[in-house]
């Protein structure tokens, strides 16, 4: 029987972890899960406020999911793409039937990452054109054009890896780029910079322009009015393939099926993986346009996986989509967002001089900590204190926050109760008194 001890030992002897200098780390076991919470060894009770890795939209083990993947595994747990299986096709068909019209085939992939690099492989394949234009602030995966794609600096060590991507400055009103005074300032200064980074790259070389519709890690940078529209007249304009990665924003986590559908934009790809089936199974991949889906009719898409629209993880989409539509999770994350978190996260604000900024959509959300009216963020790229101590306050609370840089991101399962909410919120406010000990105000 597995003990903290035994499970700890293995890990640390054998585990080769990612994002992490290995003999730094001492991760903790965890024993079980359940809805919103989970255990350690020694019985204690997190509240999970990150959904893990910003996936368990659902919740953990929720039933209805369990035993849909049981009794796949009990009918056929794996088949080769090159045949046809009726839980692949009933995916491809759910997902094609929640996404914008003409999005209408799935190409499915084993996680978001490899949904990013096929998804530039479409785009350029179907324009002829190499180069694809992304974000500074921006995470698309770490596989190799994925990472080359993604802004932050987690690219960095990685480089040089994939050629032909061009960065570019998208819209952030709290810290904007364009010295905005306004948020339509800020759309109309950031579609202007677009514009021109184009026409200085020279349109006939662009396949894409790759966005997190609303952008994850690096911050839950809500796009301003008018601007992901105004991207998709600029790549009309100029004949380029609008990739919307929706990696971490789709299947209900922003209040809709897709995050696009709160400004009505259609792109011609959209990836998807996380909340698809809320981490259950490996699985990913990409909704394709009818336009795009015909440059490979009677030519061959050069790209596979043996584990793409694998039964078993296709099988948990359909029961995950099913939950979705079923138990109201779209429509109670939204409500979430609207009626709970941003009352309770704008109170918040007042409370702590230390909180710069809150802002999101659903259930995803984030609190800027900043240490001077100057709008200094509370760490900086590679500092860990004093956030550590802000961790460390939300954890001995029993609260498992998602942080990143110098924020706390709100992204708890989707099915999270409104009391479950305020709860978390209540640790943070507690927790918050520690950043407020370093504002210099």
């Amino acid at each position: 029987m597995s003990t903290d001890e035994s499970v700890r030992a293995d890990d640390r002897a054998h585990v080769f972890h990612s994002w992490s200098a290995q003999g730094l780390i001492d991760p903790l076991p965890i024993a079980r899960a359940q809805g919103s919470y989970f255990w350690d060894y020694r019985d204690r009770r997190y509240l999970d406020f990150s959904s893990q890795l910003v996936n368990v939209n659902i919740g953990h083990q929720h039933p209805r999911m369990v035993q849909a993947i049981q009794e796949q595994a009990a009918s056929l747990c794996t088949i080769a793409p090159s045949f046809a299986n009726d839980k692949r096709g009933e995916a491809a068909r759910m997902i094609a039937e929640v996404a914008p019209e003409p999005l209408n085939k799935v190409f499915f992939t084993s996680g978001g990452a490899e949904a990013n690099e096929n998804a530039i492989r479409m785009a350029r394949l179907h324009t002829g054109r190499h180069k694809v234009l992304a974000t500074y602030r921006s995470y698309h995966g770490a596989t190799a054009a994925a990472i080359t794609a993604t802004g932050d600096p987690r690219r960095w060590p990685n480089e040089p890896v994939a050629i032909g991507f061009v960065h570019f400055w998208g819209p952030y009103p709290y810290r904007s780029p364009f010295h905005a005074v306004s948020p339509e300032q800020e759309t109309e200064r950031a579609l202007r910079h677009l514009r021109d980074t184009i026409l200085f790259e020279g349109p006939a070389t662009i396949a894409a322009v790759i966005l997190e519709t609303v952008v994850g890690t690096n911050g839950i940078l809500v796009p301003p009015p008018g601007y992901l529209a105004g991207v998709r007249e600029i790549c009309d304009e100029f004949g380029v393939v609008l990739i919307a990665d929706e990696v971490m924003a789709g299947f209900g986590r922003c209040g809709e099926w897709f995050a696009v559908d709160h400004w009505g934009v259609v792109p011609d790809l959209i990836t998807f993986a996380k909340g698809v089936n809320s981490g259950y199974l490996p699985l990913g991949g990409v909704i394709i346009s009818d336009a795009i889906a015909e440059t490979f009719r009677e030519r061959p898409f050069p790209g596979g996986l043996t584990y793409s629209g694998h039964p078993l993880a296709c099988a948990s989409a359909v029961a995950g989509m099913q939950i979705l539509k079923d138990e109201g999770v779209v429509e109670h994350a939204r409500a979430l967002g609207a009626d709970v978190i941003a009352p309770l996260l704008a109170a918040l604000a007042d409370r702590h001089p230390s909180v710069g900024e809150v802002r999101g959509l659903g259930v995803f959300w984030a609190i800027e900590l900043i240490k001077a009216p100057d709008k200094s963020p509370l760490v900086g790229f590679n500092e860990v204190q004093p956030m550590e101590q802000v961790i460390k306050a939300c954890k001995d609370r029993g609260l498992w926050p998602f942080t990143q840089g110098n924020r706390i991101h709100i992204v708890p399962p989707c099915t999270t109760t409104a009391d479950q909410i305020r709860e978390g919120l209540a640790i943070i406010d507690e927790a918050l008194t520690v950043s407020d000990g370093f504002y210099k105000g």
